[in-house]
């Protein structure tokens, strides 16, 4: 599968790299995945007399993958002059024929990212098939889509009318094989999120219920357990016995690749074979008939010695009658028997604190500075510790309220009920503003575009990328003119109360700047003639101005808003929902380096680690739900 680059006119080809399995690494394999969707049209396709929306076909896919464009534009300080802007553009071409397309097909469905639209229980990429994205595939499609600029607009329907996964555990890879690095932690966090906060038993209404949100939401708390009965063997000496907490090997390996970043059933049943060795899960029967073909997985790893239940095996047996249970040792893990899953418990140390990325990635927080690509993950203060902070002091109280916003404006749930606070006590421009002005700085750094390129030569001068970044262009300049005209405009209709002498500075710039583009005098508001001269230089001053005006707005809401906001029984009904929600949130480690590194492992090796993925537009979809029910029954209650 080779790829070609052209940075700039400078090109390059390499091939894709391919691990010991013969697949692509993980981040390759997602990344052409998400290039693939964009480039199509999703729309219905008829099979067996069904209809099936927002799906695509094995010749739709094989034609785009057979040479696909990914153009990125980035823009930036000239090197040489500062003060002005520059644009790079790269142009990525995968080129494949039709037997490879199909191959990187069947990883897209290994990892459970695209799924056979007759039949989803199928595991294999048909040369004649229809195909629709899975509620793991759309959560990975949103991230790419905000982190490079892309304009999805044409998949939009397919956000609103699917599940998409709210929340999804990835674990980290070696670089030199992309294998996942395995460690007691990370076993331990992928643990934590395979049997839930509680155990999962599924009730029926969670099974039988014809809504596939719901339904979904229900699988994703946790693998579905039930109890398991053995009946008497005499000859062998056993009694009736009884297994609470069971569940089916192959439900086991479904849960683990649609729910974490494991890729296939191969990887997922080395997870649960590392399950075995930790002693966390135990097998109860395996009733296959002798001719039954039967796969089995074997991890072998050191032991910590003393009395740990961490073995130097494990085996994981992956056939349909195979079935396991949560040991005691797993109980123990899983903080089952702890209030709210394990809060506060002594075990549960200040290195099992979660990791997350909203799947907006590379936002800032507060207007300042933008973390760079390769940063660790940053630490985000759990809901429950929202109002513990210590704010006896003075400055503690700013720096705990401060915490507090940022952590409302990165919960989906919370920001939406913090706009409304906001809104019935007339100030929601405040959040408004701070929320468009952060969508406007990403944006302006990035855009993307992905297509099939057209069999013949084009006969247009400009490259795809460049087409896009003119067209982003001036979507920019209109973003920038209405948040101008909406919120620092004389009399505008959401104007700002802010600090004098930013708005005069802000209103000096725009004045210089017209008259020198056009000569004609600056009226307060931004004229579409005017704005349609700006260049990127001074759309990146524009930006440094909202910035200072962001970070205004955000200590006002700090210090007024927020400590109102906490005391309403609204944001303490809903601070329990959140928590009740995830059912990792303490628990997903980012191991450091140093004395933290697993046993045996030296300082040059690299150590693993797990996070977590949030997907904005689920997260606000299941918000708006459950507050339509906690509505519904309100009203179903009253007399």
């Amino acid at each position: 599968m080779p790829s070609q680059a052209d940075h700039d006119g400078q090109a390059s080809s390499h091939m894709m790299k391919t691990t010991k399995r013969g697949r692509p690494y993980l981040k390759d394999t997602l990344d052409l995945f998400a290039t693939l969707i964009v480039s199509l049209q999703l729309g219905p396709h008829k099979q067996f007399f069904r209809t099936f929306p927002n799906s695509f076909t094995t010749d739709e896919a094989a034609q785009n993958l057979a040479s696909l464009k990914f153009s990125q534009s980035n823009r930036g300080p000239d090197p040489r002059e500062p003060s002005r802007v520059v644009t790079t553009t790269t142009t990525t071409t995968f080129s494949m024929t039709r037997e490879m397309a199909k191959a990187m097909s069947q990883h897209f469905m290994d990892a459970r990212l695209i799924e056979n639209a007759t039949d989803p229980s199928s595991n294999l990429f048909k040369d004649r098939g229809v195909y629709m994205l899975t509620p793991k595939g759309l959560h990975v499609l949103e991230r790419f889509i905000s982190k490079n600029g892309i304009n999805a607009d044409h998949l939009h329907q397919v956000f609103v009318s699917q599940p998409i996964c709210i929340k999804l555990l990835h674990l980290e890879r070696r670089s030199a094989d992309d294998e996942i690095i395995v460690s007691q932690s990370v076993i331990t966090a992928l643990f934590r999120r395979f049997v839930g906060r509680q155990p999962n038993y599924p009730t029926q209404s969670s099974t039988a219920t014809v809504d596939q949100f719901q339904r979904y939401n229900e699988r994703s708390k946790g693998v579905y357990l039930n109890d398991h009965t053995e009946r008497p063997q005499p000859l062998l000496g056993k009694g009736l016995q009884h297994h609470k907490h069971c569940f089916q090997a192959v439900t086991a390996l479904e849960w683990l690749c649609d729910f974490t970043s494991v890729v296939g059933r191969e990887e997922a049943a080395e997870m649960a074979a590392q399950f075995v060795r930790f002693g966390l899960i135990s097998l109860v029967s395996d009733k296959r008939k002798n001719n039954d073909s039967a796969i089995i997985f074997t991890v072998r790893g050191s032991t910590p010695g003393g009395n740990s239940a961490v073995s130097q095996h494990g085996e994981f047996r992956c056939t349909a009658k195979a079935i396991y249970k949560v040991t005691d040792e797993g109980r123990r893990v899983a903080l089952w028997d702890h209030p709210h899953g394990g809060h506060d418990s002594p075990n549960a140390s200040s290195s099992h604190l979660p990791t997350e990325r909203l799947s907006g990635e590379g936002s800032t927080e507060n207007g300042d500075k933008k973390p760079t690509s390769d940063a660790k993950l940053h630490r985000r203060t759990s809901v429950v510790q929202l109002n513990s902070l210590n704010a006896a002091e003075s400055n503690k109280a700013k720096e705990s309220n401060t915490t507090r916003l940022r952590y409302i404006l990165e919960e989906p749930a919370l920001r939406s009920l913090f706009r409304e606070f906001l809104r019935s006590n007339f100030c929601e421009e405040n959040l408004s503003f701070w929320l468009d002005v952060q969508d406007f700085k990403r944006k302006f750094n990035i855009t993307s575009s992905a297509m099939a390129a057209p069999s013949s030569r084009s006969t247009s001068r400009n490259t795809p990328g460049q087409a896009a970044m003119e067209k982003h262009h001036e979507s920019l300049i209109n973003t920038a003119t209405v948040i101008y005209n909406t919120y620092l405009a004389p009399s505008s209709t959401c104007e700002l109360n802010i600090d004098h002498n930013l708005r005069n500075e802000m209103t000096k710039y725009l004045e210089d700047t017209v008259i020198s583009l056009g000569g004609k005098a600056f009226q307060g508001h931004i004229e579409p003639e005017q704005a349609n001269a700006f260049n990127a230089t001074q759309l990146q001053k524009m930006i440094n101005l909202y910035e200072r005006i962001q970070t205004h707005v955000f200590r006002l809401m700090a210090t007024d808003s927020v400590p109102k906001f906490i005391k309403t029984t609204k944001f303490l009904a809903l601070r329990n929902w959140v928590e009740d929600f995830d059912p990792t949130e303490h628990e997903i480690t980012q191991l450091a380096s140093g004395p933290s590194a697993p046993p045996g492992l030296s300082q040059q090796e690299e150590t693993g680690g797990a996070y977590v993925t949030i997907s904005q537009q689920a997260s606000e979809r299941e918000h708006r739900q459950t507050q339509a029910n906690a509505h519904h029954g309100s009203s179903s209650g009253s007399p």
